[in-house]
């Protein structure tokens, strides 16, 4: 298998897991009120995992091993930077999509970050093509995309639709079936 692999079913299973995880973990730490501001003790733990995992164990590897091959590259600091903002940013709203949902809405979102997600960044890689040279470098592509890239972005956009469908009719009530229409 090669490593690349590994560390995307990682990723998958990493990020597939976070809206339910942190959906329970936030509900545990509010004291039961509804709204979003109790759920700052959920944001409070993410950043302390980012911390740990983003800061002190690269900081334990770079003072045992050196830098080795990476280097301090203005861009690459800024829009690395960027990133993890993004990322955080992005798990503050999960945490807060999570409490201001009505339990009922809650399914929706984890289908729709998820398939809104690589619709977002497909298309923002077709048009943003940075380089050393220049960061931000727009435009189309010298070759534009197959037409199947088209129709995954459709596919992606009515997968998603058929999840909150069958999450909605999942949840209808059911209607007893009088004797008349048994017969």
């Amino acid at each position: 298998m090669k490593i690349w692999l590994a560390f995307v079913i990682g990723a998958g299973l990493c990020w597939g897991t976070y809206v339910p995880l942190i959906a329970y973990g936030g509900k545990n730490l509010s004291n039961g009120a509804p709204g979003v501001a109790n759920r700052f003790a959920a944001i409070l733990c993410v950043g302390a995992a980012y911390f740990v995992l983003g800061v002190l164990i690269p900081l334990g590897y770079f003072m045992l091993n050196g830098t080795g091959n990476a280097t301090a590259d203005g861009q690459g600091i800024a829009f690395s930077s960027l990133a993890g903002a993004a990322g955080a940013a992005g798990a503050i709203c999960v945490v807060f999509a999570t409490a201001a949902a009505a339990p009922g809405d809650r399914l929706f979102i984890a289908p729709l970050i998820f398939g809104l997600a690589p619709m977002i960044n497909s298309l923002v890689s077709l048009f943003w093509h940075p380089s050393k040279d220049n960061a931000l470098h727009f435009g189309l592509p010298a070759r534009m995309p197959q037409w199947y890239f088209y129709v995954g972005i459709v596919l992606i956009s009515l997968g998603v639709a058929l999840v909150l469908y069958a999450k909605e009719a999942s949840e209808a009530p059911v209607r007893p079936v009088s004797a008349a229409n048994q017969s």
